[in-house]
């Protein structure tokens, strides 16, 4: 540089509020490395970072389970995608869901939907229970909730819209009102959505809760969790209780899911093209009972996914009942050739599973049963593959699941459900 020459200063590379959604995706918490000008984030690996003097670290990091560089930037691109203030991540979504019920005091009771993923209703009857936190659960927490709210001693209600796997809708707003008439928080667990297509925080939530592992990370090799909320006292006693468990993701698992936060609009999107085309495909078939999902006009809260949904989209994921009870269930994810049949959901592949036998397994057949989770239910995450091909895969696996099944009972004489 000549003495003539001025430094040339580069205005801040982070997005104001003010910019939209697939903005913020990409350059939230995304800063320009300074001294090399690298425009994608390095991953510090350090557990422990150097003091000058006894309390007195170089920056702002001191060790890496209270924080750390790759962690604070995804913290900060989740907040700014969920309208958010604050924003934390946790080892699993279960970690954050553990944590949130953690910060109750033992006596304190939750109200939740009866149809929530079986790893919560885990944690919330053997563990939550267990330290004194008792959940009541609901079908129709909409109509129920006030009367099951137990005035001093309620200090949650619990929400997954859509529910997993009925793909059930609440109205956030209208349930928001009753609890905060109570004086009791919110949480709404928005995994199946993502940030994209639904901001739980606009209608009234006081925390939304994500598995991270699903569409924000987007591609099947990250488990991790976060809660975003914004509320200085909820930050205080949520992110004491992050560095005291310790339920942390590493320094690589922050950085690879902010890579994948920054396509999540675009996967969102096609992964709900993708599944309005599936759930219409099965709608036709007369070899389906039911189909559960918030895009079509026929869901029975459809209205809800116009008022709560980015352009009323139903996301990437739906769920059905077919002929041929549980054994006709279990053939069509073995017949389908592009879905792979696992547990899990969000990634760019397209899965199958039969929640009564896998996900949600744990939970009594009784209990199941009452929230719509019946042997035969088949829960489908679209992902971003051709929606042609998608179609043809389950028109085929349908034909040779319902063909075999009901032909064998047929044979022996056997009823099958809807007959």
């Amino acid at each position: 540089m000549t003495h003539q020459e001025q430094p040339v200063e580069t205005p801040p590379r982070a997005p104001s509020p003010e910019h939209r959604f697939a903005t913020l995706a990409v350059h939230a918490g995304a800063p320009h490395d300074p001294v090399t000008g690298a425009v994608i984030e390095p991953l510090s690996l350090s557990t422990t970072f150097e003091q000058t003097a006894v309390g007195k670290p170089v920056g702002q990091y001191e060790y890496s389970r209270s924080s750390n560089p790759n962690r604070d930037n995804f913290e900060k691109a989740v907040a700014a995608l969920e309208h958010a203030r604050y924003a934390l991540a946790f080892s699993s979504g279960s970690a954050a869901t553990a944590t949130i019920l953690q910060s109750l005091a033992s006596g304190s009771h939750v109200v939740s939907v009866s149809d929530v993923y079986g790893g919560t209703h885990r944690y919330f009857t053997k563990v939550a229970a267990a330290h004194g936190v008792h959940v009541t659960f609901s079908p129709s927490i909409e109509l129920d909730v006030e009367e099951l709210i137990r005035p001093g001693v309620t200090k949650l209600v619990w929400i997954e819209s859509p529910s997993n796997p009925t793909l059930s809708l609440v109205d956030i707003r209208a349930v928001a009102n009753i609890a905060h008439a109570h004086g009791i928080l919110v949480v709404v667990d928005n995994t199946f959505l993502s940030p994209y297509i639904q901001n739980p925080l606009d209608h009234g939530a006081d925390i939304v809760v994500h598995s991270v592992t699903k569409y924000i990370n987007g591609h099947s090799d990250v488990v991790m969790g976060c809660a975003a909320f914004n509320s200085a006292d909820l930050y205080s006693r949520l992110s004491f209780l992050q560095n005291a468990i310790g339920a942390v993701p590493s320094a690589f698992d922050a950085w690879l899911a902010h890579r994948g936060l920054k396509t999540l609009h675009l996967r969102a999107r096609e992964a709900s093209t993708n599944a309005t085309v599936v759930a219409t495909t099965l709608r036709a078939s007369p070899h389906v009972l039911a189909v559960n999902y918030p895009g079509l006009p026929s869901h029975p809260q459809h209205r809800i996914a116009l008022k709560q949904h980015r352009g009323g989209m139903g996301g990437g994921m739906l769920s059905f009942r077919l002929r041929g009870g549980k054994r006709a269930a279990e053939r069509f994810c073995q017949f389908t050739r592009v879905f792979t049949l696992a547990e899990s959901l969000g990634g760019v592949e397209s899965l199958v599973e039969v929640p009564s036998s896998m996900t949600h397994a744990g939970i009594p057949r009784e209990a199941r049963e009452a929230a719509g989770v019946f042997d035969d239910l088949v829960r489908v995450s679209c992902g971003v593959e051709d929606a042609e091909d998608l179609r043809e895969d389950v028109l085929q696996a349908l034909e040779k699941a319902v063909a075999e099944t009901v032909g064998k009972a047929e044979q022996n004489g056997e009823v099958m459900n809807g007959e």
